[in-house]
């Protein structure tokens, strides 16, 4: 009898930033209601499309979500958390201390700025949860 596994298809895909301002503090972003984990907090990003690498993808979420311009060399890769429940995900973080404009919420949900000891005060989906702590930890010792 062959083994059932719980993922169907291939894992998607999924990059997120925690934009990291000079005070040492994390951008989160509320997902907008409505959607999957509508209201929770997140760090920004979004899915790889077909044929697109990690950074690119990085780059055009945060220009789409938020409306700034990050070059790839200035993203630091942190870490990753996956999922299997349902469709398998898996969600690559990236540091990134530096970036033109302004950030701000191009899609109606509201972002702040936090505390790295101050993330988890937010409810968060789950895959956001471990890179939270982590980012915590870490925060002071991530590349300027």
């Amino acid at each position: 009898m062959a083994d059932e596994h719980p993922c169907a298809g291939p894992a998607l895909l999924v990059v997120a930033a925690a934009l990291i301002d000079r005070r040492d503090h994390v951008l989160l972003q509320q997902r907008p209601a409505g959607k999957h984990h509508g209201g929770l907090w997140e760090f920004p990003g979004g899915k790889v499309e077909p044929g697109e690498g990690p950074l690119a993808a990085l780059a055009r979420e945060l220009r789409e979500e938020l409306g700034i311009d990050v070059a790839p060399g200035d993203c630091t890769p942190l870490g990753f958390a996956a999922s299997e429940d349902g469709r398998a995900v898996v969600l690559l973080l990236y540091a990134c201390r530096v970036w033109a404009g302004d950030a701000a919420s191009r899609e109606g949900g509201a972002v702040v700025w936090c505390a790295p000891d101050r993330l988890l005060d937010r409810p968060m989906p789950p895959l956001d949860i471990p890179l939270a702590q982590m980012v915590a930890r870490m925060s002071r010792a991530i590349p300027k």
